[in-house]
């Protein structure tokens, strides 16, 4: 099983539709041989692209049309209305071209598909900019992978080297947690497409040479650089307690923590979740539907209290605990002993293995170590970047979950560790390495599941101090925009896919148009 199938909405788009029905800015979702198609009009011209995401196969239909480009409704991913190329994350595959032709005041999609789309991005930006002759990479995880892969599509994969210490290549660790964990995915399923350009060093970076320009592996290898990028990501946080340095104590950060996790459930019927971070309660859910019984542990007094609020909060632990899963709130672990915790009022959950939600820690020693300047712990810590995602060293720049970075719209520097967030840093700077002027001004965004209840969150902001609630939560059909600093600074949504996205357009300063299914007349 892999990605989800769209059934083909509305009208039979061979048969036709009129012109008039499809208004400048407007697309329509149709068919074409049973397949999903959206009909655009774009600049007085008529296109027609595949209606499903090369992601994970949303209805593009339900989407957003936003200055040139087609938004996915699910996970926010931007296609090119002139090119179908895939021009954010998380998709990477472009759109699959249909022709069109005008007959009578109608317009019809009258072929079978043609080959996908061709990228533009090697014709629209040829060459690097001046002194980003060998770009080298550290990490390949999302904002690495997403740098590396769009450097490659301009043509330019045989300047790009890429370290990364995961022996496997790169995967789409949002499947870890969710679709993999439960089974839903197959491993081959959950590796990146397409395949990189780059050259690959498999192999641990252990310092940064600024002077000579150069990072040292492990193995002594030495690989020079013009430009260096730092997508190191971060490592999950370990609780200095006795009993949790054994071998049933499992963290979930790689694919091959999922394998070993998977692994651990074929043969165990009691799992405890230690934190109730995102992670943490998406395991939860996962494991739960592997048939296990489920306990989260946790010192908070409603779960995500501090990133959704204690409504929301209160609502996902409702989702968990009418399948079952056990709560234990308030409380801190003390110790493990293979076989149950022991929590600090004395009282004890069993448990055949351990699965740490304790947050993760950026991995920062190797900017450290080269002076390159952070952020103290009690800021976030990360590597500290201006707004070009640049560090104190010029040439050198850090990406994703280490870049403590000025956000336009928080107004202040923060550091996110979201996965699409970590995507986009790492296409913005692959566009100014080749040319693109400006600063990266995309808000975070991210996703997240809990059984058949999924949330969509856009912004960022420190400390709630109000809400602007539409809908019920009650019902799970609801959104809330988030006050900070007597600003909105962030949006979340449940069971409701447009206001997600027309919030991330504004908030990106561009104007959304609405883009669902117009009526359509065939025949």
């Amino acid at each position: 099983m892999g990605k989800e199938k769209s059934a083909a909405p509305g009208p039979d788009l061979a048969l036709g539709t009129a012109v008039e029905g499809l208004a400048e800015g407007q697309m329509l979702a149709g068919a074409f041989a049973g397949e999903p198609v959206v009909l655009i009009r774009q600049n007085g011209r008529f296109c027609a692209w595949s209606g499903t995401c090369t992601h994970m196969g949303a209805p593009l239909g339900e989407g957003l049309l936003v200055d040139g480009q087609l938004r996915c409704p699910w996970h926010h991913a931007r296609f090119s209305v002139t090119s179908g190329e895939a021009v954010g994350a998380p998709a990477f595959q472009p759109l699959t071209r249909y022709m069109t032709s005008v007959t009578d005041g109608r317009v019809f999609v009258e072929a079978a598909p043609t080959v996908k789309s061709q990228p533009t991005t090697a014709k629209h930006e040829r060459s690097l900019a001046a002194g980003a002759g060998r770009v080298v990479i550290i990490g390949a995880g999302a904002g690495g992978y997403a740098c590396a892969e769009l450097l490659g599509r301009a043509g330019h994969g045989g300047t790009v080297t890429l370290i990364s210490d995961d022996p496997d290549p790169p995967y789409d660790r949002t499947l870890c947690s969710k679709q993999y964990l439960i089974g839903m995915t197959s491993r081959a399923e959950s590796l990146m497409s397409p395949a990189l350009a780059a050259e690959r060093h498999t192999g641990r970076a252990v310092a940064i040479d600024v002077g000579d320009r150069s990072v040292r592996l492990e193995n002594g290898e030495r690989v020079p650089f013009d430009v260096l990028v730092l997508a190191t990501g971060g490592d999950p946080v370990r609780p200095d307690l006795p009993g949790f340095e054994r071998s049933n104590v499992y963290v979930l950060r790689t694919l091959a923590d999922a394998d070993a996790l998977i692994a651990a459930a074929g043969a165990a019927r009691r799992v405890a979740i230690l934190g109730a971070s995102f992670i943490g309660l998406e395991a939860a859910a996962s494991l739960k539907q592997r048939k296990l019984d489920v306990h989260v542990i946790a010192p908070d007094d409603v779960p995500l209290k501090k990133v959704l609020g204690a409504e929301v909060g209160r609502m996902i632990r409702m989702v968990h605990e009418e399948q079952g899963v056990v709560f234990h709130l308030g409380r801190k672990c003390t110790s493990f002993d293979g076989a149950r915790l022991t929590l600090d009022d004395d009282s004890t959950v069993e448990a055949d293995f351990v699965v740490l939600g304790l947050g993760v820690r950026p991995r920062t020693e190797l900017a450290a170590a080269a002076g390159l300047k952070c952020a103290p712990s009690e800021q976030g810590g990360g590597v500290v970047v201006n707004g070009r995602l640049e560090t104190s060293v010029p040439g050198i720049f850090a990406i994703g979950d280490i870049a403590c970075y000025p956000d336009v719209h928080a107004g202040q520097s923060i550091r996110v560790e979201h996965w699409v967030h970590a995507q986009r840093q790492g296409q913005y700077l692959a566009r100014a390495l080749l040319g693109q002027s400006g600063e990266y001004c995309d808000p975070p965004f991210f996703w997240s599941a809990h059984f058949d209840t999924g949330l969509k969150y856009v912004g960022h902001v420190g400390s709630i101090e109000g809400t602007r609630v539409e809908g019920s939560v009650e019902e799970r059909k609801f959104t809330i925009g988030y006050m900070g600093k007597g600003e909105e600074r962030a949006f979340v949504t449940c069971g409701r896919e447009l206001p997600a996205l027309t919030v991330e357009a504004e908030w990106q300063g561009v104007d959304p148009v609405e883009a669902a299914a117009v009526p359509g007349t065939a025949g």
